[in-house]
């Protein structure tokens, strides 16, 4: 099956209402519906696909049994599925909130951080949202109007009406205003800090705990300058980049496209009704329906009438790469750029008599200071390539024995992976030295070199 239709995992929060059941056919029997999550691989609410062979089965079943590979090209970089997609009805007002940087959140939660966008389904009259400062406040003011219950008097609030689009980056002080109907398109993350919460209480009778210190750490508390450098797109950011589509059933009745191996396709339906079509099979849509198409699908197309958003996800802008090689001797850390050519080197002795888990350790924590040194962000670095002498197991990630080493049964991926946030990839550090002749040849690049990038190359 080449289209799968994703059922939403559904949020009661105490903020939300019921529109979602009522105009979006979303199911659910309950009395409030927040959010409803529609394109989700997170463990806290994965979206469940509703028709063929994995029918019943979770996004994250399907992704597990299939492989990433359906992800495309462009999502080697992520080491998890990289977005999540919602639609929310606040009834009432949302608490003020941030997100953190990738850095921040992988740190301090042992996950993503959050950038996403917002477009405005619909609004009540007089309906607004808060969007960042109206002017730069010092952190000790930010402090003290948290604590003082004054923080809205210096936030900018945005009126808004249907069809508005708002990018929040990681770091953006925000919340959703009573009366707003949204789909958000974000990272795939469900991290938030609590900053204020207009003194109400939960199910359980008690106000929600607030993150006062975390917030402090990575609000930007300077206004927000709107930059028109998502055009053509409605949101285009390294994590999602997201179109908006419209079909109006007469001028416009069809639509066609085709999913490249380069990233899979989310078609999320705003309003309207009709069919899309992929490698001859068809399944009708209606407002509020969500689905999924595998990169590599090939031509599909859309028709009837309908409002969508379409997201896919565009290769990283100027990556950097980690390469590694672990030597009998000395090690060797280098960050690479997308043009071959290494633009920080570190070496240092291997400890052979060192623990396999603590000398790994060791050299993470080396390619994390490495990036920091150069003023990198953590989020820039799409993968570490590893090169190791001994038997290696590519596919398990693992150093099968290294005599050189001492190393048996090693999980070096797994090892590296525990303290950086990356894609990780090892090889044979002879594999290594001969892709870098191909990659970065000896004549032009010093060995070591070579081999650094070549490791570094691994990790694409």
């Amino acid at each position: 099956m080449s289209i799968l239709k994703l059922k939403p995992a559904c949020k009661d929060y105490l903020w939300g209402g019921h529109r979602l059941v009522d105009e979006y056919n979303v199911e659910y029997e309950g009395d409030i519906l927040a959010e409803a999550w529609e394109l989700s691989c997170h463990p806290d609410g994965p979206s469940i696909i509703m028709n063929g062979p994995y029918k019943g089965k979770s996004l994250r079943d399907y992704l597990e049994a299939e492989g990433m590979e359906v992800l495309g090209t462009h999502c080697r970089r992520f080491r998890e599925f990289p977005i999540l997609t919602k639609f929310i009805d606040a009834k009432d007002n949302l608490l003020i909130q941030v997100h953190p940087s990738n850095g921040f959140a992988l740190q301090n939660e042992g996950q993503y951080g959050k950038t996403e966008m917002w477009y405005v389904l619909d609004a009540e009259e007089g309906a607004f949202l808060y969007y960042g400062f109206k002017q730069e406040i010092t952190r000790e003011e930010f402090a003290k109007r948290i604590e003082e219950n004054t923080l809205l008097e210096v936030l900018n609030a945005v009126p808004v009406k249907k069809g508005d689009v708002l990018f929040i980056e990681s770091g953006t002080l925000h919340a959703i205003g009573k009366g707003i109907l949204i789909a958000e398109i974000q990272q795939n993350s469900n991290v938030t800090y609590r900053v204020y919460d207009y003194g109400r209480v939960g199910k359980d009778g008690k106000k929600r705990d607030l993150h006062i210190e975390k917030a402090l750490a990575v609000t930007s508390r300077v206004p927000i300058i709107k930059s028109g450098s998502e055009y053509p797109h409605v949101a285009d950011c390294d994590y999602f980049t997201v179109d908006k589509l419209n079909l109006d059933g007469r001028l416009t009745y069809r639509m066609q496209g085709t999913v490249t191996g380069e990233s899979f396709l989310s078609i999320l339906i705003l309003d309207g009704e009709g069919k899309i079509s992929c490698k001859g099979e068809s399944v009708s849509y209606r407002k509020g329906d969500s689905f999924f198409l595998a990169a590599g699908s090939g031509d599909w197309q859309i028709e009837g009438r309908c409002d969508a958003l379409l997201t896919t996800i565009r290769e990283k802008a100027s990556p950097i790469r980690a390469g590694v090689i672990i030597g009998s001797t000395e090690t060797q850390i280098g960050l690479v750029n997308d043009h071959q050519q290494i633009i920080a080197m570190r070496t240092f002795p291997t400890d052979v008599v060192k623990d396999a888990s603590e000398f790994i350790d060791e050299v993470a924590q080396a390619t994390l200071d490495l990036l920091k040194e150069q003023e990198i962000p953590l989020d820039q670095c799409i993968g570490v390539g590893a090169g190791v002498p001994g038997t290696i197991d590519r596919r398990e990630g693992k150093v099968i024995y290294s005599n050189n080493l001492r190393w048996r049964d090693v999980d070096l991926v797994k090892e590296l992976g525990r303290v950086i946030p990356c894609p990780v990839r090892i090889a044979n550090d002879a594999d290594c030295a001969a892709l870098g002749e191909a990659v970065a040849p000896a004549r032009t690049t010093p060995t070591l070199s070579c081999s650094l990038s070549a490791a570094a190359s691994a990790a694409a």
